[in-house]
């Protein structure tokens, strides 16, 4: 089959401010939360501090993006650099920067896609409110991204408001959850959780009321599960992992308000967060425009039954933060059908078509791939190239798994693979790479910091200039 991808189809790749930044505390940058997470491991691996350096290769690294073919790039904003303390003074000098990488964007003819926040709360909001605990800090964001789309959205007219809240809202560390109570814990989530959503409703009506011609989105981490077998309870629960670690979220983005099953899971932990009259017509009026997502894994998930020692809605972590299993729901499970990459991401190009249907056919907006790449550790070799030819194939595939949904009648805008370039892996630094581009850096070491194209650039620089048609 012909891959028949529009001729608006926005060829992008992405990033994020503390992973590719650096200038961690240069032109008047706050500290953030995800600074602070990366100070803690300082002595282990690559840290904030320099990451890819960003901030001082801007130029030369959107000229490489320009030679790459890239109609758009998706990158945050560091709210940190816009108001050091998250609700104080706007830092001009933040707002100066930002500009002169959308304006040479523009004019290298790339089209900016903008996240206002990816991970980096202001961590002077974490000593002042315990972030987004406190209802306030919804209201900081507000501010913060009105200042945005005051300042930028003259020229960028797609925004996306926080990158995957509904995965981040589970990593104890990036919500400043610090208690061994597992059902405090899961009480502070719930009410970090519904502040967030308040924060994006309130962003949503703002990019219309403030951008001519603005679309705004959610970006989520989306979620596809398979059950482990043919039991019914089996595919219930593969149903309850996609509804609770995602389509939650999405729903409360698109309706308004939470789905019965995930308010009846609220109720039974006893956990349902403070709202205040008015909450719900600002929740409802917010009518989002697309859907961004983020796809690198299908699941897998059995039925865990309650007890009487584990209720109903109680957690476990025997993997990671991510993936728990939750009793009376389900068990997270190995898919035995599907290959895995070195840090156990289970490949699977099939799911991102089943995802882009269900998606579209539920929600009826228009979607576009914000993240999917492939981590790996890659190697420079003696001659200065890198050869990744595992990542042409992963990409490949998905690819032709985004041509495939085009072909089942939905509506792909886009597709901006993680990352750009080498970047800064929030727990493997720079021994995990994505980029297009690596960066000559390791951990311990910034060396030279040289740019050097891998194969994979060659690849993508091809599928660019055929719009999808030689892969």
């Amino acid at each position: 089959m012909m891959n028949q991808f529009p001729a608006s189809f926005l060829w992008g790749a992405s990033s994020s401010a503390f992973q590719i930044e650096g200038g961690w505390d240069e032109g008047g940058k706050g500290m953030t939360v995800a600074d602070f997470n990366s100070f803690k491991l300082s002595d282990k691996q690559a840290d904030t501090k320099v990451a890819s350096d960003f901030y001082h290769h801007w130029k030369e690294d959107i000229d490489l993006m320009k030679e790459l073919g890239l109609k758009a790039y998706r990158f945050s904003l560091s709210w940190a650099r816009i108001i050091p303390d998250g609700d104080g003074e706007v830092n001009p000098e933040g707002i100066a920067f930002y500009n002169k990488v959308i304006d040479y964007l523009i004019e290298q003819g790339i089209c900016p896609l903008v996240t206002l926040y990816h991970f980096d709360l202001p961590y002077a909001l974490v000593e002042k409110y315990n972030g987004w605990e406190c209802r306030d800090c919804a209201y900081a964001f507000e501010r913060y991204a009105r200042i945005c789309f005051r300042a930028f959205g003259d020229r960028v007219k797609y925004w996306q408001v926080i990158n995957e809240q509904n995965l981040m809202i589970r990593v104890n560390n990036r919500m400043n959850i610090y208690t061994n109570d597992e059902w405090e814990a899961d009480r502070m989530r719930a009410q970090m959780d519904y502040h967030m959503f308040l924060a994006h409703a309130l962003a949503v009506n703002a990019c219309h009321e403030l951008v001519e011609g603005g679309k705004i989105a959610p970006a989520v981490s989306s979620t596809c599960t398979y059950p482990l077998t043919n039991k019914p309870e089996d595919v219930w629960a593969a149903r309850m992992n996609d509804w609770f670690k995602t389509n939650y979220c999405l729903e409360m983005h698109t309706n308004g308000e939470y789905p019965g099953y995930y308010m009846r899971y609220l109720e039974e932990r006893n956990i349902v967060p403070k709202m205040e009259p008015g909450d719900a017509a600002i929740l409802k009026s917010a009518k989002i425009d697309y859907i961004a997502l983020n796809y690198y894994r299908t699941l897998c998930a059995s039925y865990l039954p309650a007890d009487a020692e584990h209720p109903a809605g109680s957690r476990v972590f025997r993997g990671n933060e991510v993936d728990f299993d939750q009793y009376g729901y389900c068990r997270d499970e190995r898919n035995q059908n599907l290959k895995a990459s070195e840090y156990g991401a289970q490949i699977d190009p099939m799911g991102l078509r089943i995802v882009l249907n269900e998606y579209y056919r539920r929600y009826h907006l228009p979607l576009i791939i914000t993240e999917n790449g492939l981590g790996m550790g890659d190697e420079l070799t003696a001659d200065g190239r890198v050869h990744d030819d595992y990542r042409i194939d992963y990409l490949r595939q998905h690819v032709q798994a985004i041509a495939d949904a085009i072909g089942d009648g939905v509506e792909v805008m886009g597709y901006c693979p993680w990352s750009v370039m080498d970047l800064l892996s929030s727990h493997q630094g720079f021994r995990k790479r994505y980029g297009f581009i690596y960066v000559n850096r390791t951990d311990s070491d910034l060396k030279d910091l040289a740019r050097i194209r891998k194969d994979s650039f060659y690849w993508y620089q091809k599928v660019i200039k055929t719009n999808g048609e030689c892969l």
